[in-house]
């Protein structure tokens, strides 16, 4: 079975092929590291945004994507999940990289995570010279939005992409182990999972309540 697009880094694999390409869900505070890094250099450095808008208070709230050229980290997205639709957003590619495919593969892989979570509707803001590039996905600029959206000194537009329902979207009907694994490690046996093989003990019920 092929890993899905959004966890297809392997740092072994990677070290011995510096050119492969890879994209894993952040789950450290060394992944955060490594997309604050990337952000800073294209938003802040780059772009002059200024910090406090860069870094929006969303970070934590949020599930991001990492794009890997070997071992190097060099790509970063952001997904946020609302009640019907997910949000792509802070697509950010290192100069050097901009004319890899890196950008287009992390969109995709981003698309298929949502997909994945059962999302059918994407939505996101484009800077408007970027229109043509996310509308490469199937996304289109919104209808009926007449007032300009602008923020951080750059005029966007609400663009959405109507997904097609992924086959193995998780539902309330999908196994309960499934529902406890790592985020966007749900096609592997986790850890929680693993643990059902010791003997069932519920510790709890042999700690005395006596004050």
């Amino acid at each position: 079975m092929t890993d899905p697009i959004y966890d297809s880094y392997d740092a072994n694999l990677a070290r011995s092929d510096t050119k492969r390409y890879g994209i894993k869900v952040a789950r450290s505070l060394s992944d955060m590291m490594k997309i604050v890094a990337i952000r800073s250099a294209v938003f802040i450095s780059e772009q002059d945004c200024p910090y406090d808008e860069e870094f929006d208070g969303n970070d934590f709230c949020s599930t991001h994507l990492i794009g890997y050229v070997g071992n190097e980290p060099v790509a970063c997205l952001r997904a946020r999940f609302f009640a019907d639709f997910a949000k792509l957003e802070r697509l950010a590619v290192r100069h050097d990289y901009r004319r890899s495919r890196m950008s287009f593969k992390l969109v995709k892989a981003g698309i298929e995570l949502a997909r994945v979570k059962g999302y059918k509707q994407i939505y996101g803001h484009a800077q408007d010279r970027l229109v043509s590039f996310w509308s490469t996905f199937g996304a289109r600029p919104m209808e009926g939005r007449e007032t300009p959206l602008v923020f951080s000194d750059f005029s966007y537009t609400e663009m959405l992409l109507e997904a097609d329902p992924h086959p193995d979207a998780i539902t309330l009907e999908s196994d309960p182990y499934l529902l406890i694994r790592p985020e966007g490690k749900w096609h592997e046996t986790g850890v929680l999972e693993q643990s059902a093989n010791r003997d069932v003990t519920s510790p709890l019920r042999s700690v005395s309540t006596r004050q």
